[in-house]
């Protein structure tokens, strides 16, 4: 069975060291999911840190509000595809045992083919 391309791909550069700029990746994934659309979220580089146990748990984008993993999670739950960067653990000194969720993870040659198909792609 053919897998359908991705309406829209958000390849996720931003990590921890930005965590205001975070949410919005997460409600624009969520919304295009919650239209029907295939979407998927693609961690690389920094942002792969926030798969890290417990960093996403205690990363607030404000004072006061929802923790990052709030936003992973209702992306989720709307549907969003994730997928990490298996080659960005090595580069943020991680390996698969420091994740905190069981998404795919994939080397970029191994991506590239389904994220290049995509409607859109949007880099955040």
């Amino acid at each position: 069975m053919e897998q359908k391309a991705p309406d829209l791909v958000i390849i996720l550069l931003t990590g921890p060291e930005n965590p205001a700029r975070l949410p919005s990746a997460f409600f624009l994934a969520s919304t295009a999911a919650a239209e029907d659309m295939n979407v998927v979220m693609y961690f690389t580089g920094p942002s792969t840190q926030l798969l890290k146990k417990g960093v996403a748990e205690n990363t607030y984008p404000m004072e006061g509000g929802q923790p990052i993993s709030y936003f992973i999670n209702l992306a989720r739950q709307n549907g969003v595809q994730m997928i990490a960067c298996k080659q960005s653990l090595d580069l943020n000194g991680m390996k698969e045992e420091d994740l905190a969720y069981d998404f795919p993870l994939l080397t970029p040659t191994a991506a590239l083919p389904s994220l290049g198909m995509a409607g859109k792609v949007v880099t955040w």
